[in-house]
């Protein structure tokens, strides 16, 4: 909260006469607090975090994240080939519980790359990166799968 100065005079009715006067300012004084340790970063009680390990988990978070981009490009093409023999709503279920499984590969694979991941980041290993996948997996069997039919489908556009 801001603390203002006080003024020591009485207001004047003139406003010339303000001018004149000097106001002095009375310090306000801040009311004692009692002396306290100071609060650890990590309030779960975990270790602190060395500079060495934060990069080390950095690292490793970083590598999940592409390893993570470069399956859903690479499985979303492939998904337009595997399930090539399926029909109709059955290809696209068939494709989605193919993403999910891919997906749970990469939290086994993020598992054993061991991290050492503050109790409040053990989320990280399955959020990180999970929307790029996502729509990098969806985005790449589209793509795939409409380059792969494009001269089959009769749609008026002249190629």
């Amino acid at each position: 909260m801001a603390k203002f100065k006080k003024k020591k005079s009485e207001p004047t009715i003139d406003p010339n006469a303000s001018k004149k006067e000097s106001v002095e300012d009375i310090p306000v004084e801040a009311p004692e607090t009692e002396n306290t340790e100071p609060v650890p970063e990590t309030p779960s009680g975990d270790p602190p975090v060395s500079v060495a390990e934060k990069s080390e988990k950095d690292r490793k978070l970083n590598k999940l994240f592409w390893m993570r981009v470069a399956l859903a490009v690479i499985a979303g093409t492939s998904a337009t080939f595997i399930f090539e023999d399926i029909e109709g709503e059955d290809r696209r279920w068939a494709s989605i519980g193919f993403m999910i499984g891919i997906f749970f590969a990469t939290v086994i694979v993020a598992k054993g790359m061991k991290m050492q991941l503050p109790s409040s980041d053990r989320k990280k290993v399955v959020t990180q990166a999970i929307g790029s996948y996502v729509f990098l997996y969806l985005f790449s069997w589209i793509v795939s799968y409409t380059l792969t039919h494009l001269g089959s489908v009769s749609s008026g556009i002249n190629i």
